[in-house]
């Protein structure tokens, strides 16, 4: 692979999981987001 192929792979590879982290960071430090949250105890499917 050339160069320039490894430097477009590695900006993909790194923004991806950069992306991930930010958003994964996102969720868990927002205050208030547990409200957010459900489980799947808490949907009721109507399936009595």
């Amino acid at each position: 692979m050339t160069p320039a192929g490894w430097t477009v792979f590695l900006v993909a590879v790194s923004g991806m999981t950069g992306l991930l982290i930010w958003c994964v960071f996102k969720v868990v430090s927002t205050p208030g987001s547990e409200k957010h949250l459900h489980s799947p105890a808490d949907i009721d499917t109507h399936d009595h």
